[in-house]
């Protein structure tokens, strides 16, 4: 295990100074100074600071050498051994699709605790102990969902959203980003994320279309970081309707849900709330009046097509929930010459 001691021992060696004399030069015993050469010592910040007064090696350096160390230590006498470390990594923290999806960049994959540390640091808690608090702070319906790895996708994502200069948010903006997106998504039958987020981000709301873990049952989740809301999605979109009614579906945890997203990542809420923001995306996406004239429509194709033009719903909105109420079937003429639309 690597420990600061080794690097002042090549120092002194390259500079042809003793141990002895550095040991006065620092005004500690020369019993302290092998302890120090050989880690059984912990350097505090005052020892850090005088060795980069001595040295010039930088107390920075020397503290996150030595942190390492401390971590590394903690991390090996919680597992007993390497072996079941590995194990438990590999086993629940999925170390090989992390490298695949290049979420997390391992400083040395031959070492399991900087392996360990690495996942920490990513998924920023201090050990391993912590993921059952941390899973008390997320609403999700736990049965058959695995919270390791929806707790890395919204680390990933809080990634991605870390990189996302926003404008101020105030609750009003709300209402101008359903009208901006609504006008975008008649606009464009292609779905472009940056142009998306390029919306929210003006508005002062982080958002990430991200692809989430093999085996994953999440589709998105709100939370708010600082005063800023955060929409966070997957990738697993069926089409553009699906996509989104996700995104109306975050947005109305946003306007019913904000100050509970201060303190929890809204996943699965509890069934009242999920009610709500499946009902207000739908809303969005086609008022209840219009919705009512189509089905009076009796699918007739002209008429729909003519709703559609003048209240600039995109057909894909028409024909998507057609289908998921089983008004028409997903082989449809009318779904598949609609459902890019």
């Amino acid at each position: 295990m690597i420990y600061f001691g080794k690097y002042l021992k090549d120092y002194l060696e390259y500079n042809n100074m003793s141990q002895s004399e550095f040991a006065i030069r620092m005004g500690i015993t020369q019993k302290h100074m092998n302890e120090l050469i050989n880690g059984k010592t912990n350097i505090t910040l005052e020892m850090a600071a005088n060795i980069e007064r001595l040295t010039g090696i930088e107390a920075g350096f020397i503290l996150r050498i030595e942190n390492t160390r401390k971590m590394k230590e903690k991390i090996l006498e919680e597992y007993s051994d390497i072996v079941n470390l590995k194990t438990k990594l590999l086993k629940e923290y999925y170390i090989s699709e992390l490298k695949k999806n290049k979420w997390v960049q391992f400083k040395d994959e031959t070492d399991t605790l900087q392996i360990a540390i690495d996942i920490l640091d990513f998924l920023k808690i201090k050990d391993f102990n912590v993921i059952p608090k941390l899973q008390e702070q997320v609403l999700f319906k736990k049965t058959g969902n695995d919270f390791n790895k929806i707790a890395l996708w919204i680390s990933h994502c809080d990634e991605v959203a870390k990189e996302q200069k926003l404008n101020e948010y105030y609750s009003h903006n709300l209402l101008f980003l359903l009208k901006d997106l609504k006008e975008y998504a008649y606009n464009n039958k292609e779905i472009n994320i940056e142009e998306i987020r390029n919306l929210f981000n003006v508005y002062g709301i982080y958002f990430a279309c991200e692809k989430a873990l093999v085996g994953t049952k999440i589709r998105g989740c709100f939370k708010v970081k600082g005063n800023h809301p955060a929409i966070y999605v997957t990738d697993n979109y069926a089409g553009k309707d699906s996509f989104y009614f996700e995104i109306f579906h975050e947005l109305g945890h946003c306007k019913s849900d904000y100050n509970e997203g201060k303190n929890k990542v809204i996943i699965d809420g509890n069934e009242k709330k999920e009610k709500r923001a499946d009902e207000f995306a739908l809303n969005i996406m086609i008022d209840s009046e219009i919705w009512k004239k189509i089905l009076e429509t009796k699918l007739d194709v002209n008429k729909i097509e003519e709703i559609s033009k003048n209240n600039k719903i995109p057909m894909s909105f028409i024909v998507g929930r057609l289908a998921k109420m089983k008004y028409i079937k997903y082989t449809s003429k009318l779904y598949r010459d609609n459902y890019k639309k």
